[in-house]
């Protein structure tokens, strides 16, 4: 398997999927990892915490038709080219 620009676009399509993935009552929170964990005060820097739980929500929220189009889009390709 050779290393190419197609394999690493394949690996982080397979990343972002897995983030989309994530279910917040099931497996986030168990983990401490829930929208009401990362919650600080007014005028406060948040921490790397709560700035992860925000990127997993962002994505899970904006990425979600994208994602349906890029995996389709990529089934197509290993479809024809293999």
């Amino acid at each position: 398997m050779a290393f190419t620009l197609y394999s690493v676009l394949q690996a982080a399509l397979l990343v972002v999927n897995a983030v989309a993935v994530l279910h917040e009552e099931r497996f986030l929170r168990q983990v401490g990892w829930g929208s009401d964990q990362g919650i600080g005060g007014f005028g406060e820097e948040p921490g790397i915490k709560a700035q992860l739980t925000n990127l997993i929500r962002s994505i899970r929220t904006v990425m979600r038709v994208p994602l349906i189009a890029v995996n389709s889009f990529t089934i197509v390709l290993l479809l024809l080219f293999g």
